[in-house]
């Protein structure tokens, strides 16, 4: 098994020292889905939610989430991130929204936790903006689809997973 990245000999927390690292074209795709009531589907597809374009909120929200993961997560690295997207993919069978971010850095450490961490605050924002309407949505299947760049290389997703 390997070591943990983040623990050092003592077993003590630590942010990992990327100083000897090459700075790299590094890269990450993450995604998550938000299923609801087809009812609430409809309030996005038209426009009519009570609070206005959600999509557009949880765009903005993702994108200023993945620029501010260092302040969200204790041990990550402040980062100039070149690149952060986020794109919403309506659904109706399974009802709701697959949202996905990109991030890109030239850097010495990966922007996987700026995905996740994008596709997380999209979807909770999704989730605020129609509470009023739909309780009962839940967010699921937040994973890694894909990174690049740095020693580790490139990883891929296997195939999703059913429920969304």
């Amino acid at each position: 098994m390997s070591k943990l990245s983040h623990i050092d000999d003592k077993g003590d927390a630590r942010m990992v020292d990327v100083s000897d690292k090459a700075v790299t074209a590094r890269h990450a795709v993450a995604e998550g889905f938000i299923a609801m009531r087809p009812e609430t589907l409809a309030l996005v597809e038209t426009g009519t939610a009570k609070k206005g374009d959600v999509i557009a909120a949880a765009r903005i929200a993702g994108i200023m989430a993945a620029k501010r993961t260092h302040e969200l997560i204790p041990l990550c690295h402040p980062l100039a991130i070149t690149k952060a997207t986020v794109d919403f993919e309506i659904s109706h069978a399974p009802t709701g929204i697959r949202v996905t971010s990109e991030v890109k850095v030239s850097g010495q450490t990966g922007v996987e936790m700026e995905a996740l961490t994008a596709v997380s605050v999209a979807c909770l924002t999704l989730y605020d903006m129609l509470k009023a309407v739909d309780r009962g949505m839940v967010i699921s299947d937040v994973r890694l689809v894909e990174k690049t760049g740095g020693t580790s290389g490139t990883y891929k997703a296997g195939p999703r997973p059913a429920g969304g």
